[in-house]
């Protein structure tokens, strides 16, 4: 029996409008009559004349709303002309699984169903974005062109009398206005677990998890957060790797998480923070809502800085067999990430790149074999075997590290301290502050630090001085295809390498969140408490910004 396509009239909401991934609302603004459907349309209408035909991958972190949402992609899909689908099982599919997927079966994108690390549940959020065909967040032209379409949207196509079971492993084909569409529900963990035995050396892993290789089990603790890689942490951790049962937690995707907040920081993974710190573990790791993110903790909950990770990771690349196999090309970060994989590619004459935030600012560099390896601050890394970041593999690569060294996480970071000086790290977020006064008070920072007078100022606080070298409004201008991204935060760099950082995020779903990054650079004194090394900094930082005056906050909502 064929299927018939209905054209349904809608007209356009405001607001859908992508930011740094994708569109991200609260559920009750996804659930809206027509919301969903014409975001959807949009994405399908974005891609041009390369639809017709094509395959296209859906999945998402399994939060509240991401279920029936597949479905609905599924109908939508099948009124536009796609030819095939590959739906992870029960809507299921990490971040970096939908990446992987794409470049697999060269299909021309992906939807990923995700509000990364926000709360999930009915009164929380939930997002949509599109991942291009080399797996990767869609570029800003791209995102630009699906809200354009979203203002102008007229109609949107489905098939509603489609019915279709994503709780079941297998393939579907149906006749739509007479013409074959396949869904093909497909195991969420199998594709990505494939490719991460690539990677890494899962037997020498093996022997050292065990302690086969060293005599003693490497005891851990892994902490899903009631997201989407529970599954993919018990394939490959228990099941691969041989980890004992008792190694991982929250590992079962629930719609709220739990009532967890599944943001892998020092702050909202506070139960595997203590758990560590109390505990003899050797590592401690934590992922948020989609799997693309990751927090490393080192024995009694030594903490490893992102942009630590990132740096450590580039010096030890010969540790994974990816890498032997592959080679080592440039290394990238996000501008408001501190500066420490910098010195390593100076060290080993690489590449090195300063990107806006967004993972897609990393994808062309890797498509054109000049990136193997970035980061961002926000708890993102991540390699070019696929267009994401991605938080398992940042786990399995600093096993990987500890097996080769046969140090401790902790021994490893001192070491390369010593080697390449420290760079003290944090992040001061100002979560659902109003909008006008921060838009005033980049204004007024920008103005102050912009004006030809400001290179060259000192600032003291705290028996430390400053003198700026550059201050501006970060822009990017990509060495592969010349776009031009402006406006991407302020930055006042100086002499030492420290630097400051203000940015306005794009990645809530209400109010806006001030983001306060400070790098404080030191050679020699490395072994400092970090509270104490950054304070100086922060001071200044307050002083520049006017952040308390502004935003009326006197403390921020989250310290990383």
């Amino acid at each position: 029996m064929s299927l018939s396509v209905e054209k349904v009239a809608t007209k356009p909401f405001e607001g859908q409008k992508p930011g740094t991934s994708g569109l991200r609302k609260k559920v009750k603004v996804f659930t809206q009559p027509n919301y969903t459907e014409n975001f959807v349309q949009c994405i399908l209408d974005a891609n041009g004349a390369a639809l017709s035909g094509s395959t296209l991958v859906v999945g998402g972190d399994g939060r509240y709303y991401c279920k029936e949402a597949a479905e609905l992609i599924v109908r939508i899909s099948a009124g536009n002309g796609v030819a095939k689908l590959l739906v992870g099982q029960n809507g299921i599919l990490s971040t970096p699984a939908v990446s992987s997927l794409i470049r697999h079966n060269k299909a021309l994108g992906g939807i990923v169903l995700t509000a990364s690390h926000n709360p999930g549940g009915p009164e929380n959020d939930f997002g949509i974005k599109f991942n291009c065909e080399n797996g990767g967040p869609a570029p800003d032209a791209f995102t630009n062109n699906i809200y354009k379409l979203s203002t102008e949207i007229k109609d949107y196509k489905l098939v509603r009398g489609l019915q279709i079971d994503i709780s079941k492993v297998g393939v579907s084909t149906y006749d739509v206005a007479g013409k074959p569409f396949v869904v093909e529900v497909i195991d969420s963990v199998a594709n990505y677990v494939r490719l991460m035995e690539e990677i890494f050396d899962f037997g020498k892993l093996r022997d050292f998890v065990s302690g086969k290789s060293t005599g003693k089990p490497l005891k851990m603790r892994i902490d899903s957060m009631n997201g989407v890689t529970g599954a993919y942490v018990r394939e490959i951790f228990l099941n691969r790797l041989g980890a004992a049962e008792s190694s991982v937690v929250h590992t079962t995707p629930l719609p709220d998480f739990g009532g967890l907040h599944p943001d892998p920081n020092l702050t909202y993974a506070k139960d595997l923070v203590d758990t560590v710190a109390k505990g003899d573990y050797d590592i401690g790791a934590a992922f948020d809502g989609d799997g693309d993110r990751n927090m490393i903790i080192g024995g009694k909950a030594f903490f490893v800085t992102p942009s630590d990770s990132l740096a450590v990771i580039a010096h030890y690349l010969e540790a994974i067999p990816y890498f032997q196999k592959n080679g080592v090309q440039g290394f990238a970060r996000s501008m408001p990430t501190a500066s420490a994989v910098d010195l390593v590619g100076k060290k080993l004459g690489k590449e090195v790149f300063e990107v806006p935030t967004g993972w897609k600012y990393f994808g062309n560099l890797m498509d054109a074999g000049r990136l193997c390896l970035c980061g961002e601050e926000s708890f993102g890394t991540g390699s070019n075997h696929i267009r994401e970041k991605d938080g398992i593999w940042a786990v399995l690569a600093w096993i990987s590290v500890m097996q080769h060294t046969g140090k401790s996480i902790e021994d490893i970071l001192k070491q390369h301290w010593s080697e390449y000086g420290r760079n003290y790290f944090t992040r001061y977020d100002y979560e659902e502050c109003d909008l006008e006064p921060c838009n005033q008070m980049m204004a007024t920072m920008e103005k102050s630090i912009t004006a030809p007078e400001f290179v060259g100022k000192s600032f003291s606080s705290g028996g430390k001085s400053y003198k700026v070298k550059q201050a501006d409004n970060f822009s990017y201008t990509d060495p592969v295809d010349n776009s031009l991204a402006t406006k991407q935060g302020l930055r006042i760099v100086f002499v030492d390498g420290s630097r400051i950082v203000m940015r306005l995020s794009g990645t809530g779903s209400s109010g806006a969140t001030v983001r306060l990054y400070i790098d404080s650079y030191e050679r020699e004194n490395v072994l400092g408490q970090a509270s104490v090394m950054l304070k100086p900094l922060i001071d200044i930082a307050l002083e520049i910004s006017q952040l308390p005056k502004f935003t009326g906050r006197t403390a921020p909502t989250v310290i990383t």
